[in-house]
């Protein structure tokens, strides 16, 4: 096996999933009552939670037993189970509407109809930037968490997996309790408000960590929170966006969203090197000012950085609830499915 192997693995696996977001979003919201969208997204994402928790351990149990080919072997078999459970599952065809109508055209008119949609609804448009903003400044932050963890202290790899593993906990109990509750009733709530309170019990907590029991509470709670921002937003999309341009919609909001996620990486790693870690080195520029928050030497710029990612956040959410069109969003865009005239403004 050589590296370009892995990129090449990568990149279809992030190609393919391009297509499979957007299509089981748009399933679920013809499965599913609305009220119980926010429900069935946490769940969603408590699964992925809980494979973070699963996963590595068992690939670390078997790999010295079966090894990789084995390992892989189990992956196309667990790929083939679940492929097998969705073909038993009935998805109901989207009834056509005006908007899906408008949507047709040539293959370059289809591809730029989600971006003429977002553009032209200024509440979900707003939304959306939120998300920008935060995967930004979330990514910025957690690319380095490894090496943070790691510098502080002294390449200890069990805290680090311990820490780790407290991610994976906090997104299952987060959806469990968003399952049972079943978010709030003004979605947009769970949205800024959920950033907000993540940012601060998430990534500032984490960089003002200087323990294992600090860092692991930290890790939790910006998990915990997660499955009601993400459930309640894509509760919102599912409501307001008919169901017949939802996977072409919701394709383009991904993309936007997440562009942000490669410059957060690429930057993450520069700010920490090139700016962070040398001035909060022992006489660095920042040393004097932070170093009661976050000590000094190996890993506090980082830590420092995670701190202003958070504050960031924390800006973002309040910005939300300071404009209109985004804090009223389930007021000024009607539901699908609402009597009257469509949601959707755009003509073919």
């Amino acid at each position: 096996m050589e590296i370009w192997h892995l990129w090449a693995a990568g990149f279809f696996a992030s190609a393919f999933e391009s297509f499979q977001f957007p299509a089981y979003s748009a399933a679920i919201t013809t499965m599913i009552e609305k009220k119980h969208y926010t429900r069935a997204n946490a769940m969603l994402g408590m699964v992925g939670s809980a494979s973070i928790i699963v996963a590595p351990a068992a690939a670390g149990a078997l790999l010295p037993i079966l090894g990789i080919s084995g390992i892989m072997l189990i992956d196309v078999i667990t790929f083939s189970f679940a492929i097998g459970a969705l073909l038993l599952v009935v998805v109901p065809d989207p009834a056509e509407t005006e908007a899906g109508r408008a949507s047709r055209g040539s293959i370059l008119q289809e591809s730029v109809f989600g971006f003429r949609y977002i553009f032209s609804n200024p509440s979900l448009l707003g939304l959306l930037l939120i998300f920008f903003t935060t995967n930004l400044t979330f990514g910025l932050s957690m690319i380095l968490f490894a090496p943070m963890i790691l510098s502080r202290t002294g390449d200890n790899t069990v805290i680090l997996g311990t820490t780790q593993m407290m991610f994976g906990i906090g997104g299952v109990v987060g959806g469990l309790v968003i399952a049972a509750w079943g978010g709030f009733k003004r979605r947009v709530h769970g949205v800024l408000l959920g950033l907000i309170v993540m940012s601060i019990f998430g990534q500032i907590v984490i960089g003002l960590g200087r323990s294992i029991h600090v860092w692991g509470f930290g890790a939790f709670m910006a998990m915990f929170f997660q499955p009601l921002v993400n459930g309640s937003s894509q509760g919102i999309w599912q409501a307001k966006v008919p169901p017949d341009i939802q996977g072409k919609v919701f394709a383009t909001r991904r993309l936007i969203a997440q562009i942000s996620t490669p410059v957060a990486v690429i930057a993450g790693g520069r700010l920490a090197d090139v700016v962070f870690e040398p001035a909060m080195a022992a006489g660095g520029t920042f040393a004097r000012l932070f170093q009661p928050l976050v000590g000094t030497g190996p890993g506090a710029g980082m830590a420092l950085l995670f701190v202003f990612a958070g504050i960031l956040g924390v800006i973002a959410g309040s910005v939300g609830y300071l404009v209109p069109v985004i804090r009223r969003v389930e007021d000024l865009l009607p539901d699908h499915d609402a009597p009257g005239p469509a949601a959707d403004q755009i003509e073919a």
